[in-house]
């Protein structure tokens, strides 16, 4: 079932998602060489308690997972597309980092997440960063009123494919709102015109996540949760929570 939310619940969602960009600009300029991922998931726990905010990612337990996410941030670096555990790896010159974030606020939940390259940066990275970014943009300008799903997922699709990027099958966005995870499921790819059609009050999480020796082939790690490429090549993942509005997509979590 999916819940259109209200112009007044929408602007709830802004101020949670507000929340999430706080934190992962503070992640962000917090990540260098030599820096935990522990220490980012702290920087991270700091934003939530001076927002008066709490996780949706800690205790997190999913069907698939073994164990609750121990964390506030999903880190993966190089290989690790998502989910990736925060430990005590420190980061080194030329990693590729994706974090996701999320925080709930007011009984409203919100979602994001970036990727970055810390230290010198390779050309290859640097490419398939602003591409995850450029899919996440192709999603969000097709999110609009009279507009299906599959036009979210051909937008991403059609990025991520031309680039010569894989795409992990059966990983995409979701509808969110009082809960981080809720209908309807947001693919990253698919055929346009098909699916459910967009309505004013639908907030979808929208994220694409790219593979970047253009194989779709993924396993889950040891710890049951961080998904790595199976050819061990780099990953990225961009992520919004978006409103879907007759004026046009609002984005609630812009930094």
């Amino acid at each position: 079932m999916v819940e259109l939310k209200n112009d007044t619940a929408i602007d709830a969602m802004y101020e949670t998602g507000q929340v999430v960009a706080e934190a992962l600009k503070a992640v962000r300029k917090a990540a260098g060489v030599g820096v935990s991922l522990l220490e980012l998931d702290e920087v991270a726990r700091e934003v939530l308690r001076g927002a008066g905010a709490t996780s949706p990612f800690l205790g997190y337990l999913p069907s698939f997972a073994p164990t609750p996410f121990p964390a506030v941030i999903c880190a993966s670096v190089n290989d690790a597309i998502v989910h990736g555990i925060p430990d005590g790896y420190r980061l080194r010159d030329g990693d590729l980092v994706s974090v996701d974030f999320g925080a709930e606020l007011g009984g409203w939940a919100g979602d994001s997440a970036i990727s970055f390259i810390v230290g010198t940066p390779r050309a290859d990275d640097v490419r398939l960063v602003e591409t995850a970014e450029r899919a996440l943009a192709a999603g969000i300008g097709a999110a609009v009123v009279g507009n299906r799903i599959g036009d979210i997922a051909h937008a991403i699709g059609t990025v991520c494919r031309a680039a010569g990027y894989g795409i992990p099958d059966g990983f995409g966005g979701h509808g969110i709102g009082r809960r981080m995870h809720e209908d309807p499921s947001v693919p990253n790819e698919g055929r346009p015109g098909r699916g459910m059609p967009l309505r004013h009050g639908m907030v979808l999480a929208i994220e694409p996540m790219l593979v970047g020796g253009g194989t779709d082939g993924f396993h889950a790690a040891s710890d049951g949760w961080t998904l790595r490429t199976d050819d061990g090549s780099r990953a990225a993942h961009a992520e919004h929570t978006v409103a879907i509005t007759t004026a046009g997509p609002r984005i609630l979590t812009a930094r």
